[in-house]
């Protein structure tokens, strides 16, 4: 037990202490300031913008970058779907996968072009080896998409009064370029050195130690794991995601896949405290998130560790914990830790069966998926954040009877709304996507969706809209999802949870920008404190709590206590 311990404290810590310089590098390049990586990158982005023909220098409002936003999600989403539906015709394809059915491409493709990765097919017999690298693609830009969007939140809160907002093709480009190519190909190499496959040959053949001969699929693994972890995307080459040894081969593996998903949106924190030159804000920041992962990521350890008591009331040793659904060579302790861990960041990658956890630990993975604000994805963590704090200024305000402000800004009537309106998407979404689901089942119950009725079949549909709304992409597995209902349901879920909550902050802080800026005054409410840390804490969770308290007690809350 020590010795699992031993490792979940170093990933942690580890990856804290890398991240702290990142976030300073990541703040000099939003700044526009020289770094290392000019004299390489530098005109390999001025060829990209030349073939374009786009001008980089030229700054945008923020109704521009989300128009830009938009159009060219389009542009990846519709070149996706036609790959998806042509694969079987296409070149690299030396197994012989077919092509995506409609419904299933429509899914795919919004799926992985949100930064989700929900899966509804298995990588291994559902994909070519030119679809698989077309993802690899839709890892990077998507992620990029969310660290750009983020840029354009830092300047409009540093700026004291402006209207344009830098340009989202040089956030965009330099996101993807500058911060997630260079520590994908460093992740690549130390899985190639731990044995994870690089190729683009077919299915090996192998003689098992039964006498048994085999094929086992493979190609080009390494670099797609690598950007799948580094972008929070999430989606497996293989069915069984990082639980696959051939993902995932050791133990050391599961601690650099790990620190690949979580250094970035780490990092995206000190960057904040770093572009706007106020760190004290940025440690308030990381601490409320930091406080809600302990609160989540501890219970489950020890949940995890503990064992299933339903198990040992069979004679079945718990020593080693609640092994159903975990790598051996992982363990129970490092299982649960990634599995808060995927799902506070929103990577949705898993080295362990979440449909196999206990009641309560699967509770914390849809709560962290439900608040969506610790830590979150590349970028757009920190956009779900400030809608918190944005109603955590406005309920502040009515406390003291003041108008809210914000870092010199007043906080009027709109923004409030706007803030409101995107919070209140989330359980819209969820509980709206899980009722029609289960009123569905309840008119067709010969539908093969649930292996597990009951409680926890609720929870495993609970779960799938959570995770689509969230752009999570993890999922109780017990679910039958690939047909056109899943399909269907949850690819609309998965574009509304991307779009709206990037477009609500960045319009309120588009608004912010263009306001006449306020020196501070002994009445102003000061935003990096403990004090304030506290309130934005509270008011996520009565938010968190009022919204799917109801659906967490039909699922995992009634599971647990009927066990």
């Amino acid at each position: 037990m020590s010795t699992e311990l031993s490792g979940i404290l170093a990933a942690f810590f580890i990856t804290l202490a890398m991240a702290w310089p990142l976030g300073r590098y990541i703040a000099r390049i939003y700044s526009g300031e020289r770094t290392w990586t000019d004299p390489v990158l530098g005109p390999l982005e001025r060829f990209f913008f030349r073939i374009s023909r786009i001008d980089a220098t030229s700054e945008m409002t923020w109704q521009e970058h989300m128009k830009a936003m938009l159009t060219i999600n389009l542009v990846w989403l519709l070149a996706t779907v036609f790959v998806l539906m042509n694969m079987a015709w296409l070149p690299l394809n030396p197994d012989g996968n077919p092509s995506m059915s409609a419904d299933l491409a429509f899914n795919t493709a919004i799926s992985f072009v949100v930064n989700c990765n929900l899966q509804h097919y298995s990588g291994e017999s559902g994909l070519s080896y030119l679809g698989q690298i077309w993802l690899m693609f839709l890892h990077f830009v998507s992620a990029g998409t969310g660290m750009a969007a983020a840029a354009v939140l830092f300047n409009a809160l540093r700026e004291r009064q402006t209207s344009t907002l830098g340009n989202f093709y040089d956030y965009f480009l330099k996101s993807c370029t500058r911060i997630l190519l260079p520590i994908s190909i460093v992740t690549t190499l130390l899985l190639l050195a731990e044995g994870t496959p690089m190729t683009f040959a077919g299915k090996d053949t192998i003689t098992t130690l039964q006498g048994d001969t085999v094929q086992v699929s493979r190609g080009p693994v390494a670099a797609f794991v690598a950007i799948k972890h580094v972008g929070t995307n999430g989606g497996g080459f293989f069915g069984a995601n990082s639980a696959h040894p051939l993902e995932n081969p050791t133990y050391f593996t599961s601690l650099v896949e790990m620190a690949a998903q979580f250094i970035i949106p780490l990092a995206m924190v000190f960057a904040f405290g770093f572009y706007l030159k106020r760190r004290r804000l940025g440690a308030m920041v990381l601490g409320v998130m930091t406080v809600g992962f302990l609160l989540l990521v501890i219970p489950n350890i020890i949940f995890e560790m503990n064992g299933n008591p339903a198990i040992g009331a069979m004679g079945i040793d718990q020593a080693t914990g609640a092994m159903e659904g975990k790598e051996v060579r992982l363990g129970s302790g490092l299982s649960a830790y990634w599995s808060i861990l995927t799902t506070v960041i929103s990577t949705g990658s898993v080295g362990a069966m979440h449909d196999s956890t206990m009641p309560l630990s699967g509770m914390n993975e849809l709560l962290a998926m439900m608040v969506n604000g610790f830590y979150g994805g590349c970028g757009v963590g920190l956009l779900n954040f400030f809608i918190y704090v944005i109603i955590a200024v406005f309920i502040a305000g009515l406390m003291v009877g003041r108008t809210p402000e914000f870092l010199g800004k007043k906080v009027e009537a709109r923004e409030v709304k706007i803030a409101m309106l995107t919070t209140l998407l989330s359980p819209m979404l969820i509980m709206g996507g899980t009722a029609l689901a289960a009123w569905t089942l309840g008119q067709h119950p010969d539908l093969p969706w649930l292996n597990n009725p009951g409680y926890h079949g609720f929870s495993e549909m609970l779960y799938e809209m959570t995770s689509a709304n969230a752009n999570n992409g993890s999922g109780f597995e017990g679910l039958g999802d690939n047909n056109p209902f899943w399909n269907i349901s949850t690819g609309i879920v998965l574009l509304l949870g991307r779009f709206i909550p990037i477009i609500g902050p960045i319009a309120i802080a588009g608004l912010l920008a263009g306001k006449k800026y306020i020196p501070e005054s002994p009445g102003t409410l000061k935003v990096d404190t403990l004090t304030f840390g506290i309130m934005i804490f509270s008011v996520i969770v009565i938010l968190t709590a009022l919204s799917y308290f109801p659906a967490l007690a039909l699922g995992p809350l009634a599971e647990f206590f009927s066990m």
